[in-house]
């Protein structure tokens, strides 16, 4: 089976990197153009897809937007099979879903019609999911609402950061794909269409939305900063600083005091008082600045026991 894949980031690095374990045909690589980086902007540098296609003498295409004529002959002097899709960054027309033999399928870290959208794996952790996972999906023009092919479940496990399920769940799709393409070729694949009524949605996180609100429970404050960790990270903000926080845990006890309003800060962290509560962070980084230890914070007369932090800026929606 010619296969043509789709990826960018380092989550669809494992599902190429079986791909081409198993045997399959991968005849090219599309991914989104090197970014420059560094304070200069003036390096670019390449996916860790793009690095993977590199160094196995794979065919790479790199346009700023997947449509128009001339990438589709480009696509079509390709003659893959079948489109493989992880986390490529933009959405395919149909022209380009539907190009292949045998369609396009792609992996994603929900188990669908729930968590649809751009950041499931986030949504999951905040929402206090205990069970996600992984669906090999027929791509077709509507986000996220082809048919099933194949779903595997785990299990959201206690204080899991959004780095550590992702790694889980990019493996796990990796896994999840070649049991799919296998099913496929096989003649084994019995698709699913999707119900409608129990589709929910996760959207791209927006600067808005990384937040955090004091006033609620410490659960939920657990859940965001979590969700975050380890990027884009959670906001809040310290004497007209912003300040993003990482490592929460739920804080064993919690005095009366209002909300935001820093309790204790040791060698094990700072805890900080909820509207239910208290959430202990491990890591902070100002802006500008390392990551570093709330003790380090503190001795450098960054923030002290007693200090509130502030709730989210009006101007920030």
């Amino acid at each position: 089976m010619r296969v043509l894949f789709w990826g960018t980031p380092e989550f669809a690095t494992p599902a190429l990197r079986a791909l081409i374990g198993e045997g399959f045909d991968v005849v090219g690589v599309v991914t989104q153009p090197d970014r420059p980086v560094g304070r200069s902007r003036s390096t670019l540098q390449p996916s860790p897809v793009k690095l993977i296609a590199v160094d196995e003498g794979i065919p790479v295409l790199q346009p700023e937007r997947p449509r128009g004529e001339q990438f589709l002959a480009e696509l079509s002097a390709i003659d893959a099979d079948l489109s493989v899709v992880v986390a490529y960054g933009h959405i395919l027309p149909k022209s380009v879903i539907d190009l292949p033999r045998r369609g396009t399928l792609n992996i994603h870290a929900s188990l669908l019609p729930a968590l649809r959208g751009a950041a499931p794996i986030q949504a999951a952790i905040r929402e206090g999911l205990v069970e996600t996972g992984v669906t090999i999906m027929r791509m077709v023009p509507p986000l996220d609402a082809g048919p099933i092919v194949l779903q595997s479940r785990t299990p959201v496990l206690e204080d899991e950061t959004y780095g550590e399920l992702s790694l889980r769940l990019s493996e796990l799709g990796a896994l999840a794909l070649i049991e799919a393409l296998s099913l496929i070729e096989l003649g084994g694949a019995n698709e699913q269409p999707q119900d409608e009524r129990f589709a929910t949605y996760a959207p791209k996180i927006d600067r808005g939305a990384t937040w955090i609100d004091w006033s609620a429970s410490a659960i939920s404050v657990c859940r965001l900063v979590r969700s975050l960790d380890p990027k884009p990270g959670a906001l809040t903000m310290l004497r007209g600083t912003e300040v993003k926080l990482f490592g929460a845990r739920l804080a064993p006890h919690a005095a009366s005091v209002a909300a935001g309003q820093i309790q204790s800060i040791d060698a094990e962290g700072m805890t900080v008082a909820c509207g239910e509560g208290a959430t202990r962070i491990i890591v902070v980084q100002p802006s500008g600045k390392r990551r570093l230890t709330p003790n380090d914070w503190a001795r450098g007369r960054g923030a002290a026991v007693g200090d509130r932090f502030d709730a989210m800026p009006a101007t920030i929606t």
